[in-house]
């Protein structure tokens, strides 16, 4: 088992426990066919992810969830009834040269052709943003992914958010924001024109991608920046544990919350805020 240490994160990886790759391709619509192929096709069905000649940025940061998006698009490509095309490109933000070398090793492994461009996100965030590093992170990255894509001719980015990231955005803007917004499947780029921003994991549970990920003895990355390992008291931990400690006493409450988002009643609602535009349920109450 090697131990690869680097920016604020280690990395154990067992490299010998890997399993070969034609079974780890086999596995993604087999072994788990119901809880990850199956909701990956339902998200790109229910949503129209994916269209004929489509050309699809997949955004790759060498964690379990982008990597398994990789492998569902190479499989979907392969077993599909739709042309499109893929290209894999990773904005690297300043990973240390081993855990650079860690996700080309993943990748290469798993036959997933990435494009590697710099970003000097680290550096950038470091000097600006120490106090919310992985809110600027993220943005920052998504400008970045952006503009490589539409580059590359591509009219979709393809995000590795899953159904808890979902309902964890959830509960972090009903908490702590003080509204009601939640992740939607798939937005408009309002910088990049042409460019739809979506996400294919929508449905799929992190636990199965944990899960497919340790089966198949790849190890991916963990958050490798140091200004994010200096912060401590992260508000979407918190709510993953409050999440967590609810399904202990209500079922189901996970799946209740994803609702909600679906069945929003406008009848029963104090407010909503429309492209910009608040407005008030006494509008239609004083007509």
């Amino acid at each position: 088992m090697s131990n690869i240490a680097g920016q604020g994160c280690e990395v154990l990886v067992p490299f010998n426990e890997r399993k070969p790759l034609a079974e780890i391709e086999r596995s993604l619509i087999k072994k788990y066919r119901k809880q990850i192929w199956r909701k990956f096709i339902k998200a790109v069905q229910d949503y129209k992810l994916v269209e004929e000649g489509d050309k699809i940025a997949v955004a790759i940061s060498g964690g379990k969830d982008s990597m398994i998006m990789a492998k569902l698009f190479q499989e979907l490509k392969r077993h599909g009834q739709m042309q499109f095309d893929l290209e894999f490109i990773v904005a690297d933000p300043g990973y240390h040269e081993n855990i650079k070398e860690l996700l080309i090793d993943n990748c290469n492994y798993l036959e997933i052709p990435i494009q590697i461009f710099d970003s000097g996100i680290f550096d950038v965030v470091d000097r600006i943003a120490q106090d919310y590093p992985c809110y600027m992170c993220a943005r920052m990255r998504r400008g970045s992914l952006y503009s490589k894509a539409k580059e590359l001719g591509c009219n979709k980015l393809a995000l590795g958010h899953h159904f808890n990231d979902v309902i964890e955005t959830t509960m972090l803007n009903v908490l702590y924001a003080g509204n009601f917004k939640t992740m939607l499947p798939k937005l408009k780029s309002t910088n990049f024109e042409g460019i739809e921003l979506i996400r294919p994991l929508y449905y799929i549970e992190e636990q199965y991608i944990q899960k497919f990920t340790q089966s198949a003895g790849i190890w991916p990355l963990n958050c490798a920046c140091m200004v994010a390992a200096k912060k401590t008291g992260n508000k979407r931990y918190e709510i993953k544990e409050l999440i967590e400690n609810l399904k202990k006493n209500f079922n189901n409450v996970d799946k209740s919350i994803f609702k909600a988002a679906e069945n929003v009643s406008m009848d029963a609602i104090l407010g909503w805020e429309k492209q910009g535009v608040k407005h008030s349920f006494l509008e239609e109450f004083e007509e």
